[in-house]
């Protein structure tokens, strides 16, 4: 059996399994990906594809698409809760190709997996499919569907989310933990936001308990904002629970007027509670492995999450590209552990930048202050080297330098 014979079934149709599917068949592995939902949606809103991400979905042939629909967002520009005093600017267009040599954008959700659902062969995209069990057998694994569908692969790909199905599985049942953090999240029309004169930059205001972040998605006619905001209970994990916007009002009373502004003019406003779950030891077993959330669900404080899984993707493919079925719970087993450390340490810094996005006014938050001031945090370019510069498709090689 050739590298080209291999078929691999990746389960759920979202960011990280459809650019694992593309990466895949790029490298000529025969992919097919089964999705629950009945028509590919997106909830949420923004997004960032930082430089780590937007160096694959290049190779896989979406310069123009990115080009498109997203913004090159000027600068990073922290800001303090109160009186907008400007804490570190971090340049972003222009800085991010000159030193990683790939572009940071933000674009709408939505666009992006569209532009991935565009981009993959329909026939290889199978939605309405709902995992029931599967069952490695020799060297097949056999996925069966509640639909009463059935397939035969060398190797499924757990991308089914949080809840996977496949990581249950695998592993047994375990809770994600609450992070103490609910998120509200909107998008407002640039124009209501006129005379705001609201710059082409991600700000990030951060304060006590709390912190907001806003930027412009889809050719600058939307304004994303996410507010996030500790709380001690939630019993829901939903990206759709609708919120009130005069709850989020309430609970950024005293903050700048411009936060306020941009929370007021939203129509709707949706909330969902942050959860994660511990870097788990393994993520395969035989002929079976999983691929973003399902394994390093990661809270947005480091906007990595769907940059993480699309790496995940490119890696696997590095592993699979060439080997024959005899050779695949190796590979399995070899792109688990190029990516176990890097993740975990993604997901540590993720919440470690919730306490230091929250400080309370004091001598911690002034220390913090003192040292963005110096540019001494993961915002500047020598810090973030690590996280921006990787090349996932030669993984191996960036573990190198």
């Amino acid at each position: 059996m050739n590298h080209k014979d291999l078929s691999v079934a990746i389960i759920g149709g979202g960011i990280g399994g459809l650019s694992a599917a593309l990466s895949l068949l790029r490298a000529g592995v025969d992919v097919q990906v089964y999705e629950r939902a009945r028509t590919i949606s997106e909830v949420g809103a923004g997004i960032a594809v930082s430089p780590n991400a937007s160096r694959i979905l290049y190779q896989l042939g979406l310069a123009n698409e990115l080009a498109n629909m997203g913004v090159k967002t000027l600068a990073w520009h922290s800001r303090r809760w109160d009186d907008g005093r400007t804490l570190l600017r971090t340049p972003l267009a222009g800085a991010m190709e000159a030193t990683f040599g790939f572009p940071f954008y933000h674009m709408h959700r939505a666009d992006l997996v569209n532009a991935l659902v565009r981009a993959l062969p329909p026939e290889r995209l199978h939605t309405g499919h709902t995992l029931n069990a599967f069952v490695e057998h020799g060297d097949q694994v056999e996925a069966e569907f509640e639909n009463g569908a059935h397939t035969s692969v060398d190797a499924l790909v757990g991308a089914d989310g949080i809840h996977s199905v496949v990581r249950q599985t695998l592993f047994g049942p375990e809770k994600p933990r609450f992070m103490g953090c609910i998120a509200y999240r909107g998008l407002v029309p640039a124009d209501r936001l006129a005379r705001l004169e609201l710059e082409v930059t991600a700000q990030i205001w951060m304060g006590p308990a709390r912190h907001f972040v806003h930027y412009y998605v889809r050719h600058q006619g939307l304004v994303n904002f996410v507010a996030v905001v500790e709380q001690d209970t939630w019993t829901k994990e939903s990206w759709t629970d609708r919120g009130e916007v005069a709850d989020a009002l309430t609970a950024y009373e005293g903050w700048h007027p411009q936060v306020r502004s941009i929370i007021s003019a939203v129509d709707e406003t949706f909330k969902w509670a942050l959860f994660d779950r511990k870097p788990l030891p393994r993520w395969s077993v035989g002929r079976v492995t999983l691929l973003g959330d399902a394994c390093h669900p990661m809270l947005p404080f480091r906007a990595q999450g769907a940059a993480q899984a699309i790496e995940d993707g490119a890696t696997l493919a590095a592993c699979l590209a060439g080997i024959n079925s005899a050779d695949l719970p190796t590979a399995l087993r070899r792109y688990e552990a190029l990516r176990l450390a890097r993740t975990a340490r993604v997901q540590g810094e993720s919440e470690a930048n919730k306490t230091r996005h929250h400080l309370a006014d004091g001598p911690a938050q002034q220390d913090r202050d003192a040292a963005m001031a110096r540019g001494g945090t993961d915002f500047s370019a020598e810090a973030i080297g690590w996280l921006y510069g990787y090349d996932a498709g030669l993984p191996e090689a960036a573990l190198a330098t």
